[in-house]
């Protein structure tokens, strides 16, 4: 069963690029060009990531992923894909739910790689937190 990654990004040349890439590492791709589509699909997908883009139309990036992640449930990553390079983006990024961003335009030779760093089984930190003896 192929990994599944939803993208959300408006530009069709970013979406065709990472598309291509992903799919050449076996990846599942499921695309939303906007905000509200992508929410829509986290749920009838539940993908293994998120790779988002924060200029989007009408609903840019950081409200989709403090949406998606003002439930403390919600366990998917969301990594931005952006632009955005100025001081103090990085952390905007982070304090809205996403857990790390790569910047474009990107490398696709080192794309797949810096996405799959996310991908990699994380160590449940509540079941360790919440024990008391």
């Amino acid at each position: 069963m192929k990994t599944t990654i939803l993208l959300i990004e408006d530009n069709e040349r970013n979406r065709y690029l990472t598309t291509f890439l992903l799919e050449k590492h076996g990846y599942q791709v499921y695309i939303a060009a906007d905000g509200r589509s992508g929410i829509d699909l986290v749920y009838q997908i539940n993908p293994a990531l998120i790779l988002l883009d924060i200029q989007l139309p009408e609903m840019d990036g950081y409200a989709v992923a403090s949406e998606l992640t003002k439930n403390k449930q919600f366990q998917i990553p969301i990594v931005a894909v952006t632009s955005y390079a100025m001081a103090g983006d990085r952390e905007r990024i982070l304090a809205a739910g996403c857990i790390g961003y790569i910047e474009k335009p990107i490398n696709p030779e080192t794309f797949v790689t810096e996405i799959e760093q996310y991908l990699l089984p994380r160590k449940p930190q509540s079941a360790q937190e919440g024990q008391h003896d």
